[in-house]
């Protein structure tokens, strides 16, 4: 008899190929707390990459896996310590907790087996919210480095380019958003969001781009002023660029990683005391019956924001 403790997931058992499943966890050990997701987000950059199967090969990467990094849920089973007590509702970063499946990421199952000190005890009121917590993280990583300057420009008014400005609203910057998509213009409190048409001649000193599209690189080495910055903060196969414009321009360019687990904590404080708002950015819900059609939505249709799963049921 099998005793193993189990869970439902959802398995990307190849590109474009989603089912929903049962999976056998890795046994807890006293280090790490059981706990039952309520919620998962998808992400429309890193996990539609994989979905397309164009996610770049490194290390854990592969076929089938659980994707996810963004889940909130309550702690059933309490680590030897009690860093966090059963009934506290934490977030998890994803997961590595399955027998047969890799969890590069994790995060979209029922219930997770992680190591304590992974898991960010939140507050009651935020619930479904507390997905978007790795997104702000990663926002708040962009300009949190010693040297770091928050944005003037902003490339893209997904869910990613929202909450990078408005950090920089909350640190006293007041950035243009670039935004191709009409229907994408709308929400912003603080910031402008406008057509880039509409600034053939503007010039920027931090541009951060959030769009992943990698041939935008030459358009923003023009909008560039002397000795400015450009963050790549996207997802990007190959970057190319024309070098004398940058040249020209003695531009500086940096590769925004991922966030790292003060970011988190940052963020975490900053949601906590009402300072960052994370109202308004999720759009769609779907439940784990429904995934296939839920990752296809989160991908290809543009009025979708942020699509999450409810375990709940």
């Amino acid at each position: 008899m099998n005793s193993l403790l189990k869970t439902k997931a959802i398995v990307l058992e190849k590109p474009e190929n989603i089912r929903l499943s049962v999976l056998d966890l890795v046994p807890a050990t006293a280090d790490d707390i059981i706990v039952e997701i309520e919620w998962s987000g998808i992400s429309s950059g890193t996990e539609k990459l994989l979905w397309t199967g164009e996610m770049p090969s490194f290390p854990g990467m592969g076929y089938p896996l659980v994707p996810g990094y963004e889940s909130v849920g309550r702690v059933i089973q309490a680590d030897a310590q009690q860093r966090h007590s059963v009934g506290q509702r934490v977030f998890i970063p994803g997961s590595s907790c399955f027998v047969d499946v890799r969890g590069l990421f994790g995060g979209a199952a029922s219930r997770l087996i992680v190591p304590a000190k992974r898991a960010v005890a939140v507050a009651e009121n935020l619930g479904e919210e507390v997905i978007l917590y790795a997104l702000a993280a990663t926002a708040y990583h962009v300009t949190s480095g010693l040297g770091n300057e928050q944005p003037d420009l902003i490339i893209g008014h997904g869910v990613l380019g929202r909450l990078l400005a408005r950090i920089a609203v909350l640190a006293g910057k007041k950035p243009v958003v670039w935004e191709l998509d009409p229907q994408r213009r709308d929400g912003a409190v603080g910031y402008e969001v406008v057509d880039p048409s509409t600034c053939t001649e503007a010039k920027y000193k931090t541009i951060v781009d959030v769009s992943g599209d990698a041939k935008m690189l030459d358009t923003l080495v023009s909008h560039l002023s002397p000795g400015g910055e450009i963050v790549l903060a996207g997802f990007y196969n190959t970057i190319a660029f024309a070098f004398a414009p940058a040249f020209m321009r003695e531009a500086r360019m940096r590769i925004a990683a991922q966030w790292q687990p003060n970011d988190l904590t940052m963020v975490h404080q900053l949601v906590d005391a009402g300072k960052l708002s994370l109202a308004g950015l999720i759009t769609h819900r779907a439940t784990p019956h429904d995934a296939d059609q839920a990752y296809r939505t989160a991908f290809n249709n543009k009025n979708c924001l942020k699509m999450v799963l409810d375990w709940r049921t």
